[in-house]
């Protein structure tokens, strides 16, 4: 397909925005949907970075689809930018797993298609942390090596950074200074979805999901293309602990 100067200059700009700011706002977002030819080359110019754009509210955003992509967010700008100097790669498993807990605490364990709750707050969202931890502990561990080959998710460090955070035995460890709890942590998941523009801050401690995270979660939490199963993995051990304990 052969596109004119103007178009093509008109959805490199738009691109360049995204680029920059990851984001585009109103005007830049009624070009994309008016106009096939500008948001087919938007499009396009995305897919070459192994990004894809999507509309949420009167935004649209670039998002990286695939670790491949050079706008996604690498381990080492996660360690330098939101977690302590010495942090390993078991924060960083804790860290998204974490935020897999808040979508679905919002999403009734992923189940709807729309959120079931309107707000979380953070020790809210750390007991369920927490809870799902424990149905991990209830796992042998030959269980969760081989689901880890599966999953790409090292479920054992997981497990282990939680339970080395735990608060009373850091009462214990606190002349070390090498230690953190589990609400620092959180708070520190809070920031970096904050951050991410996935929640929004409406006090009283209460966070709400922002329309970019509704969107993200719908058009990829919601997929096994994207999830690979991970979703059900971890909510089906709910089912399960449940039958066990009727």
């Amino acid at each position: 397909m052969t596109y004119s100067e103007g178009k093509v200059m008109l959805a490199f700009e738009i691109y360049s925005l995204l680029s920059r700011d990851g984001r585009a706002g109103a005007e830049q977002m009624a070009l994309y949907k008016a106009d096939d030819n500008v948001r087919g080359l938007i499009d396009r110019f995305a897919h070459h970075v192994d990004c894809v754009i999507i509309l949420a509210g009167d935004q649209m955003y670039m998002i990286p689809e695939t670790k491949l992509s050079p706008f996604h967010v690498n381990n080492d700008f996660l360690k330098r930018t939101y977690l302590k100097s010495g942090a390993t790669n078991a924060d960083i498993y804790l860290l998204y797993f974490t935020v897999i807990v808040l979508f679905g605490a919002f999403y009734d364990s992923y189940q709807t298609l729309e959120p079931t709750r309107e707000f979380i707050r953070l020790d809210d969202w750390t007991l369920l942390v927490n809870d799902r931890i424990l149905m991990l502990m209830e796992h042998d561990e030959e269980k969760l090596l081989q689901h880890e080959k599966e999953f790409s998710y090292n479920w054992k460090q997981i497990i282990d950074k939680w339970d080395d955070m735990n608060d009373i035995k850091e009462s214990a460890k606190k002349q070390s200074g090498n230690t953190i709890s589990r609400l620092s942590f959180m708070d520190t998941a809070k920031r970096f979805v904050i951050d991410q523009e996935l929640l929004e801050e409406i006090g009283n401690n209460e966070l709400i999901l922002t329309e970019k995270a509704k969107t993200i979660v719908q058009r990829f939490f919601m997929e096994v293309e994207y999830n690979k199963g991970i979703l059900e993995f971890i909510y089906q051990w709910e089912e399960d602990h449940d039958a066990v304990h009727q």
